[in-house]
């Protein structure tokens, strides 16, 4: 027991002395005596002092000395010094309970001096020597939840019932036992209790009789309350305002300092704010009020002592005090006025923390600042207001989407609630909720919410409204992202005519003119978008300057496609000096300057430098991490370019491990089933194999099966750094459309917004499979498919019956990481198979290609492709392998035994 431990301890002079100090009701006095009770054979004498009174604690003294026979039953002498004089003289041990004693201070003369003799000491106070202090907590919450199922007899299937009752009790055992005993006695269930607690929890915990205790929840606070107003008032006001925020990590550092006139906001005050104000003033105008507030909230331990300007209030005092602020503005308000004082703290509340959010969401050095105040501006901002709408921004520039997507999901509903289907606001929302589940990754769904809103934006604001153009670019620019590049790229060469009436040169005309040279290289004609960046970048120079942000934008999207267009060393010198104008305009350290340093580490790969890639990407990554935070998207993105070339230079081993540490992180920040989640899959099953361990990549990192449903073939450009063809960029696309709805005429979408993450290439690619053994059809995105030469033919067995069925799955491309499904009907037919099939991929390639059995068991199935002609057309050999019932992998290997893709598929 750690209680004894801390007893036992030796070196320090004179009695041990543990101090257990924390919230009343947290067990303190039960802790104490219950450790007297299995300890009682190892003391001569023990005995318990209530020391909340000087005149009781004097009086326990006084028996005390009459025990021990050194004091009359008159005495005027003082029994303290009795006491310690007899406690000094025992040659045994013993052991002195001091029961809930003010602080430090009430037992300096208290404490005895010297002897062979141990001292616990309770008491609400949480400030004493840090050797004697030890702060008991409250329980955890699957033993709060097991003491509640023991103690009335529940079922274990009430477990989740109790846990909540727990979590909303705090884990407070006083809380507990007076729970169970109102349960045992009244005979209601856990979710009845959580009902009640719910509904009136002020009444509720004035009922029930706790085993053990002398008090209830809420005598015992309220008398620590009413003594805590009469001494400290200050104390009071600030405990209020600490309630109102979520009860963990409050900034209370922050919160109180730079506010000379908070009354002074950009909101009007009304009266009952005003008094708000008006009783929390002195907090702001001296930090010793503040000390003095916070060392007296601690004393009874209210709150936790402030550490690095943190506090945190206990669920339960939280609640308790709002019911308190609920219960006193009803009774002094008039008719429909209940709660009204409960109302004015939260909103002056709302107010101190709005004007505690940084200004910029996008800059990473204020990103610290916000995951702070998050928590708390879930609890006191409203949806609607001006610092929730910053909390987004945060979220998504900092790469959280699912978070900013679920805020995103509240706004809406509650605009929507407001205002209705058709209002402004509604449809800002509704388009910024499509933009973040896109981002997301959920590239289909968003295009499918765009293609839902656009026919509305028509019928209220028109075809040629501004609005209706911002979400027909995002509705092109997710269809693209989806998989759809050439619908995308029509999509666009229709919007620009109607753009083009607002000016040649208007922002919105030059965004989709940027849409619409980046989908045609989707589309297949990478000549054409390099083309087209190199007609728009004097545009874009003359309207906006050569170094403003959509003007550099246009310079990367030039640098790229002109890698792609077969120049890559050129890609590389230009992305060399774009590096150097960023660095100079935005600093070196700015997101979009790392950007383009990942795109120059990974051009310079493809040009042929693996090793000066690899070495670019380990400087890189630290600074990522530093800026943007170690999980954020293009953190992880640079962790996978960095494993890839470190691969590429030699290390296939390395590469393994640096893939089979980003995978975990993957799945846990993106998802199992996201793209990036399965290319880092398929990357280190590709690593795994060429650093010699094909069982391995046989046995743990084959992607997994799919369900039948459309993965996900869309998405951010935090692709992995394997493809040659297609690396990573940033498309000005990227920028404007995603906020465009946000506000039609703002800088956002005029795409002066940062860069925030670049786009995969996504060509469209279909591979059909037919033969008297086996039909595929795989629709595949990537730039290619590299097959061996030939495949001889074999003799199928009777073996293969397994294979018999529809099999669907996913394959990825090991080169670049892109992930497709695929579908593969099979059927045992005749033994020789000499079908020809079509390959098609892209939007200028055609292969065609005879299909012949290699080899069959009832293990593995082998398909070999010979007789291949076409542009970029290769032979190659698909392999089955069974993992278990109704599930296959799935591989595509090269002549030379490597694998191309992989993959696996469920019947």
């Amino acid at each position: 027991m750690e209680l004894r431990t801390r007893l036992a301890a030796e070196g320090r002079p004179g009695p041990q002395i543990v101090v257990l100090h924390g919230l009343g009701g947290m067990g303190k006095t039960s802790l104490a005596v219950e450790y007297a009770h299995r300890h009682s054979h190892t003391y001569g004498l023990i005995w318990q002092l209530a020391a909340q009174d000087p005149t009781t604690l004097s009086a326990q003294l006084g028996e005390l000395a009459v025990l021990l026979g050194v004091r009359d039953l008159v005495d005027a002498a003082d029994p303290v010094t009795q006491v310690h004089a007899a406690l000094a003289a025992r040659a045994d041990s013993w052991l002195l309970i001091i029961d809930n004693a003010i602080d430090a201070v009430a037992l300096r003369t208290v404490l005895p001096p010297v002897g062979q003799g141990h001292v616990i000491v309770t008491s609400r106070s949480a400030h004493w020597p840090s050797i004697q202090g030890w702060e008991v907590s409250a329980l955890d919450g699957d033993i709060a939840a097991d003491f509640l199922i023991s103690r009335t007899a529940s079922d274990r299937d009430d477990h989740e019932a109790a846990r909540r009752v727990a979590e909303q009790l705090g884990g407070l055992p006083l809380a507990l036992e007076q729970a169970a005993a109102y349960l045992s006695a009244t005979g209601r269930t856990l979710d009845d209790y959580l009902g009640l607690l719910n509904d009136q929890r002020a009444e509720l915990l004035a009922h029930g009789d706790p085993t053990g205790y002398d008090q209830r929840v809420a005598s015992t606070w309220s008398l620590t309350l009413d003594q805590l107003q009469h001494a400290t008032p200050i104390a009071i006001a600030l405990l209020r305002l600490l309630a109102c925020y979520s009860p963990d990590d409050i900034p209370i550092g922050l919160l109180l300092t730079g506010h000379r006139q908070p009354a002074h906001h950009h909101r009007p005050l009304g009266p009952d704010q005003g008094e708000v104000v008006r009783r929390l003033a002195p907090l702001f105008d001296s930090p010793f009020v503040v000390d003095e507030a916070v060392t007296a909230l601690g004393r009874y331990s209210l709150i936790s002592p402030p550490v690095q300007g943190l506090t945190s209030i206990h669920r339960l005092v939280q609640a308790i005090t709002l019911d308190h602020l609920s219960a006193e503005g009803s009774s002094n308000s008039g008719p429909g006025r209940s709660g009204l004082r409960l109302l004015e703290w939260r909103r002056v509340a709302a107010m101190l923390l709005e004007t505690k959010i940084p200004q910029d969401p996008d800059q990473p050095a204020s990103w610290p600042a916000y995951a702070r105040l998050l928590p708390h501006a879930h609890a006191t901002l409203g949806l609607g207001s001006s610092g929730m709408r910053k909390m987004l921004s945060y979220l998504e520039a900092s790469g959280d989407y699912t978070t900013a997507r679920t805020l995103c999901r509240q706004i809406y509903d509650a605009t929507r609630e407001i205002h209705g289907t058709e209002h402004p606001a509604t449809i800002a929302s509704r388009g910024l909720l499509a933009v973040l589940t896109g981002r997301a990754g959920d590239a289909i769904s968003a295009r499918e919410q765009f293609a839902d809103l656009l026919p509305l934006v028509r019928r209220v604001s028109g075809s040629q409204h501004p609005t209706t153009l911002h979400v027909w670019t995002n509705f092109a620019h997710w269809t693209g992202l989806a998989g759809d590049a050439v619908g995308a790229r029509d999509e666009f060469a229709t919007l620009l005519p109607l753009q083009q009436m607002s000016g040649p040169e208007h922002p919105d005309t030059l965004t989709v003119r940027t849409e619409l040279a980046y989908w045609t290289g989707q589309a297949g004609d990478v000549a054409g978008a390099r083309d087209q960046f190199a007609t728009l970048l004097p545009v874009r120079e003359r309207v906006q300057g050569p170094e403003h942000p959509d003007t550099l934008t246009v310079r990367t999207e030039l640098a790229y496609w002109t890698g792609q267009a077969g120049n890559r060393a050129g890609a590389r010198d230009q992305f060399a000096t774009l590096l150097r104008v960023r660095e100079r305009v935005f600093g070196p350290e700015h997101p979009d300057t790392l950007t383009v340093r990942a795109h120059l580490a990974y051009f310079t790969g493809w040009a042929g430098d693996a090793v000066a890639a690899r070495n670019q990407y380990t400087a890189l990554l630290p600074i990522r991490e530093r800026v943007l935070g170690p999980e954020h998207p293009d953190t992880l993105t640079v962790r996978a370019h960095l494993a890839y070339f470190t691969g590429r230079a030699g290390d296939a081993a390395r590469a393994r491990d640096q893939y089979a540490a980003l995978l975990p992180i993957r799945e846990r920040v993106l998802g199992p089933k996201h793209p990036e989640t399965l290319a880092t899959r398929a990357n280190l099953a590709a690593w795994t194999e060429k650093a010699g361990n094909p069982s391995r990549i046989r046995d743990r990192h084959v992607a997994p099966p799919s369900t039948h449903e459309h993965p996900q073939t869309a998405r951010p450009a935090t692709a992995d750094p394997s493809q040659p063809i297609d690396p990573p960029h940033i498309p000005a696309s990227a920028r404007p459309i995603s906020s465009s709805t946000v506000s039609p005429g703002s800088s956002k979408a005029n795409g002066r917004r940062p860069n925030r993450w670049p786009l995969a290439i996504m060509w469209s690619l279909a591979l059909v499979l037919a033969s008297a053994i086996a039909v595929g059809v795989i629709h595949a995105l990537g730039s290619g498919l590299s097959l061996p030469d030939t495949a001889p033919s074999a003799t199928a067995s009777d073996d293969s019956t397994f294979f018999t069925g529809t099999w669907v799955g996913t394959l990825t491309r090991l080169d670049s990481g892109t992930v497709f499904p695929v579908t593969i009907p099979m059927t045992k037919a005749a033994e020789k198979g000499t079908d020809a099939t079509t390959i098609r991929w892209g939007a200028k390639y055609h292969c065609t290609a005879t299909l012949a059995m290699k080899k069959a068991s009832d293990k593995e199935l082998t398909l070999g492709l010979g007789r291949v002609r076409g542009d970029g057309c290769k032979g190659g050999v698909i392999v089955l392998s069974k993992q278990k019932d109704n599930q296959v992998s799935v591989r595509v290997t090269d002549a030379d035994g490597s694998v191309r893709m992989s993959g696996e598929a469920s019947r």
